[in-house]
């Protein structure tokens, strides 16, 4: 059978396209019809609805915002859920909350269907170069089976175990990844308000030890002052949620966190939730402007 992928979205897309480039049978749809048109230019056939998808195909691969979102696909409580995913392996691979995936698990598979946590860290331009860290948890047969299907988006993947910490992990290194960039964004902006030339500043910072591939790649974003989207400002906020509350039900404190937060909420109340996550320099900006004399 084919191999479904429904969310064909910033991260989805490159992702679909890397399978379809590596001759995986792929049948996809998107909830925006125009997204599944380079899908059907590379070869990969566009299912005129999602029930269609499971139809055709014995896996399917969820990249979708939100649980809402996965709950409207899997058709999850109304009748239609028990038809999509008996017989399947459902693989969820967005970001949500621990306690909705597990919960899912167990829904999958009372319906007969097997389930597998498979979210990625990386953002659109590693998604295109198939360069995804892959995170799996859930059924052990369906892991391993799904594992080497996603070998033409990843470079590594990793079996975290039993559902839900394949999400617990990924909600682990996104913690590291918010704080890292914030605090890249506001080095940037204490630098450039110093009088410092921008270049120069980046250009010691990576040749030290705190260059890495994140700062490789939002560095010159910085500079540039570029926005476009690799990972979303609105996207970095939901996932500080989903972190921040996983903290809260553990009793653990996250001040890193709770400051980032703050900042994500100022950009996307500044209308800059859709630019990519270095976004976060124009709320530290207005901060600055806010206690200029």
């Amino acid at each position: 059978m084919d191999v479904g992928f429904i969310g064909l979205g910033v991260m989805g897309q490159p992702m679909a396209l890397r399978l379809a480039a590596s001759g995986t049978p792929l049948v996809v749809w998107n909830r925006t019809p125009e997204r599944a048109e380079p899908l059907r230019a590379a070869g990969a056939r566009v299912a005129a609805d999602a029930a269609e998808v499971f139809a055709r195909a014995g896996t399917v691969l969820l990249m979708l915002a939100d649980e809402a979102a996965v709950d409207t696909v899997l058709g999850r409580g109304t009748p239609d859920f028990a038809a999509r995913v008996a017989a399947r392996v459902v693989v969820h691979m967005g970001t949500t909350s621990p306690e909705y995936s597990h919960a899912l698990q167990t829904d999958v598979r009372a319906a007969g269907g097997q389930y597998v946590e498979a979210p990625v860290s990386g953002s659109r331009v590693p998604a295109e170069e198939g360069r995804l860290v892959a995170m799996l948890a859930g059924d052990e047969s369906a892991v391993q089976a799904v594992r080497p299907l996603l070998a033409p988006l990843c470079r590594e993947t990793f079996v975290c175990g039993a559902a839900p910490d394949a999400l617990l992990m990924k909600l682990s290194v996104n913690l590291f990844l918010i704080t890292v960039v914030t605090g890249l964004s506001e080095a940037f902006h204490f630098a450039e308000r110093q009088g410092l030339d921008r270049r120069l500043f980046l250009d010691v910072l990576d040749a030290g030890p705190m260059a890495s591939g994140v700062s490789r790649m939002k560095a010159p974003k910085l500079r540039e002052r570029d926005f476009g989207v690799q990972a979303a400002a609105l996207d970095v906020l939901k996932n500080n949620r989903l972190i921040a509350e996983a903290a809260r039900r553990a009793g653990l404190a996250s001040p890193l966190l709770d400051a980032c937060h703050a900042l994500f909420e100022e950009t996307v109340a500044l209308g800059h939730g859709g630019e990519d996550m270095v976004a976060v320099l124009r709320a530290l900006e207005a901060r600055t402007a806010a206690t200029a004399p």
